[in-house]
């Protein structure tokens, strides 16, 4: 089925250039992502009337209607892109490797089998495994009916602790850390060599398309990109994360050409030192959490970031972001403005970035 899109050749010509100078810090502009949408499409595929796990039943097709009604009514400005993302749940690898997965309105979590303990727990990639076919489908599909007019993006595989946290159950798993610290040491490992085999078979089915790749969070990418992430990195000490996250970290960021941090709360600022210390590690995406002083405040640390050589990515308002330019120029920024604006504001918005250049 063809699609018909707000976005042409020529437009993908400026994506491809601008992006691929961002990455190489060729660019001194920010870059800024803003969608508008007429069409509000479902937060998650679990949410799709025909989904039924029970019965193994796949509703590739109606998923991609669906989501094709939306692209085709989406507007993209300033450095957007036609992208879809297959979201099936932060850390559905949980799912491949034998979770429960569960799904509702509102959110995605997976639950372990309690009665196994850590050193039961061994993992095994399973090429038939439900959730992980089902992913490979619907990305095949996805790629296959729109080729070079959408970005396909890499489905939430999750972080390397976040995956065990979900296999064992996050409270078990912070006894583990002191307990058998040898076993979750065993156990990242495991995980981290299964999520790179992963990654690498949804690569290759999206690299088919030929027209770059993307992730969970929207920043355009030539060749392997992912934002990887350790939501549980919050609770643990400096010296866990070193032994425990780090090693992950540098195994991902060397495999992948263009590997992000997902720093999410001010709980994993003690371990941004370790981080930029990463030379692979080609930026870093601030999420200060609820609660706290959205990310244009937070102005320090982003110097911080710049200053060590990353780039960065954060979601902001067209004021917030143009508080950051002002204050710390725009090279190496990637803004997401997420709250819907009229056309109009969002213009005048792009064109007065245009004059802190």
């Amino acid at each position: 089925m063809s699609i018909q899109l707000h976005f042409d050749e020529h437009d993908w010509e400026r994506i491809r250039r601008d992006w691929t100078a961002w990455w190489h810090h060729d660019i001194t502009r920010p870059m800024v992502i803003v969608n508008a949408y007429e069409f509000q499409g479902k937060w998650s595929i679990l949410q799709h009337e025909g989904w039924d796990e029970a019965n193994r039943i796949f509703p590739v097709e109606p998923i991609l209607d669906h989501y094709q009604q939306q692209l085709e009514n989406e507007r993209f400005y300033g450095d957007a892109w036609p992208r879809w993302w297959p979201n099936f749940g932060p850390g559905v690898m949980a799912g491949f490797l034998g979770a429960n997965v569960h799904g509702d309105e509102n959110t995605v979590w997976f639950e372990g089998k309690p009665s196994l303990s850590l050193a039961d727990i061994h993992p095994k990639y399973d090429a038939q495994n439900y959730w992980w076919r089902w992913v490979r489908e619907i990305t095949r599909a996805a790629v296959q009916r729109w080729g070079e007019q959408v970005t396909v993006a890499h489905t939430d595989l999750g972080g390397n602790l976040d995956i065990v946290a979900s296999l064992r159950g996050t409270q078990d798993l912070l006894t583990d850390l002191y307990d058998a610290p040898g076993e979750v040491e065993r156990l990242v490992n495991e995980i981290t060599q299964l999520w790179i085999q992963y990654h690498d078979e949804l690569h290759r089915l999206i690299a088919a398309s030929q027209n770059g790749t993307t992730a969970w969070t929207p920043l355009w990418c030539p060749g392997r990109y992912y934002m990887l992430q350790c939501d549980f990195a919050y609770m643990i000490s400096p010296a866990m994360f070193e032994r425990f996250v780090l090693p992950d970290l540098e195994a991902c960021c060397k495999y992948l050409d263009h590997g992000f941090y997902h720093l999410d709360g001010k709980g994993q600022i003690p371990h941004l030192d370790m981080l930029l210390s990463i030379e692979n590690l080609r930026g870093v995406q601030w999420v200060p959490g609820d609660g706290q002083p959205p990310t244009w405040k937070w102005l320090p640390l982003l110097k911080r970031i710049r200053d060590a050589g990353k780039l960065y990515q954060i979601y902001a308002t067209p004021e917030g972001a143009l508080q950051v330019v002002r204050e710390l120029g725009g090279m190496g920024f990637a803004f997401w403005i997420t709250d819907p604006y009229p056309a109009s504001e969002i213009e005048a918005f792009l064109e007065t970035m245009k004059t802190l250049q």
